[in-house]
Parts: structure tokens; C-alpha cells; sequence
């Protein structure tokens, strides 16, 4: 791995770990085993760095929500695929974490990629929910742009409850509740059980998939 992939990999860690404030430039320089004039030599500061790397992040969410949202089956079973897949839950969504850190909120440039990434998710699953609503596997009444505000709202929310309770419970009892909500809408029941029978088991972090959240 090049010194500017470790430098964007190790700031990518960091921010999800420590926010912006807490991720220095010494940080970075220790955990990719780069010095000071290495990290200069490819970006101008900790701020074009830190951009480098949420746009990466970024990229990362979209690649991997997209693999579900591609998979097989129709408007139900591929969200279910992407709430059911494997996550790091009790270390919350990278780019979800992003959005509690004033310091990314308040720099435009910052702000850009996790607010174009969320936006990009919303737009996708309601453009899923319309497309089974038009195959009539939804309800016609159902609303595919509130209907994808609630899914993003339920999985953020859910890491959370999660993180507060030291437990993937809520969660897991989250994402459910959300199917089992789906499903009524389809005149079913949920299929696959509790959540966490569902998903791989959730350990340590697992690297990034060429993903991390998920939203992540």
C-alpha cells in the first residue's frame, strides 16, 4: 500500500474513532507509519486529508449499499438484504458518526460527501420502494421518499440505541420491527427471525470492503 492509501486509511479510522478533533496529524502520521513531511508531500493539511478520506468512506457506503440494492429479488428482499447485512454495530455508521461532529458540519467541503451520500441513499431505496410499489408487491398508498427517510432514520437510530445500550439488541429489535412493517404493507410476514441470526456475527471491526455502517 502506498504511504498516501495508508495516510487516507489511517485518517478514514480515525475519524470514525475520534471525530475530526481528536484525529491529529500525529495521530494519522503513527497509525500509517508515515512521518510529517511523507503526510505534507501528498496533502496540503489534516483538512484536505480528513477530505480525502470521508470522500473514501463515502465511496465505500455507496459500494456496499449498492451490492445489496443490486442483489436478487424484488423491492422487500433487496432492502432486506441491506438491513440485514453484516455491520459493526456497536462501532455506528461512518458516515452517520460524521454528521454529530461540529467541526464536519460546519466546513461546507466537509459536510459535502456525507450530505450528497445520505441523500444518495434516501433517493435509492425510494426509488426501490416505487418500483416494487409499481410491481405490486407494495401498496400503492405507500410513499417511497418517506418510506426511505424512515429506513435511513431506522438504521441510523439503530446504531444509536445500540452504542447507549453496549448491546446490538436494539438494534437488531430496530430493524425488525421495520421489516415487520414492511411486510404488513405486502400482506406478509417477515422471514428470517431475529436479526442477529441473520448476520454474521459482530466482532472486531472488520476492514474496509473495497467497503467499513453503514449507512454504513
Amino acid at each position: 500500500m502506498s504511504t498516501s492509501e495508508r495516510l487516507i486509511e489511517s485518517t478514514q479510522d480515525l475519524l470514525w474513532e475520534r471525530g475530526y478533533v481528536g484525529t491529529s496529524p500525529k495521530a494519522i502520521q503513527e497509525r500509517a507509519g508515515a512521518g510529517q513531511g511523507s503526510m505534507y508531500h501528498h496533502f496540503s493539511g489534516k483538512p484536505g486529508l480528513a477530505l480525502a478520506a470521508i470522500r473514501r468512506t463515502a465511496e465505500q457506503m455507496r459500494r456496499t449499499a449498492e451490492a445489496s440494492f443490486s442483489g436478487p429479488g424484488g423491492g422487500y428482499d433487496r432492502i432486506r438484504g441491506y438491513l440485514l447485512r453484516e455491520r459493526d454495530v456497536l462501532r455506528g455508521c461512518p458516515i452517520g458518526r460524521l454528521t454529530m461532529d461540529p467541526d464536519v458540519i460546519a466546513d461546507p467541503e466537509l459536510r459535502q460527501p456525507v450530505e450528497e451520500t445520505l441523500s444518495w441513499l434516501r433517493a435509492r431505496l425510494a426509488g426501490i420502494v416505487d418500483e416494487g410499489r409499481r410491481d405490486g408487491e407494495f401498496a400503492a398508498e405507500l410513499d417511497p421518499e418517506r418510506i426511505a427517510a424512515t429506513i435511513v432514520a431506522t438504521v441510523q437510530g439503530g446504531y444509536v440505541l445500540a452504542r447507549a445500550a453496549g448491546s446490538t439488541g436494539p438494534f437488531d429489535t430496530a430493524v425488525q420491527g421495520l421489516l415487520a412493517l414492511l411486510a404488513a404493507g405486502r400482506g406478509r410476514q417477515p422471514d428470517g427471525g431475529p436479526g442477529a441470526a441473520d448476520r454474521a456475527p459482530v466482532g472486531p471491526a472488520a476492514p474496509a470492503a473495497p467497503e467499513a455502517g453503514g449507512a454504513r
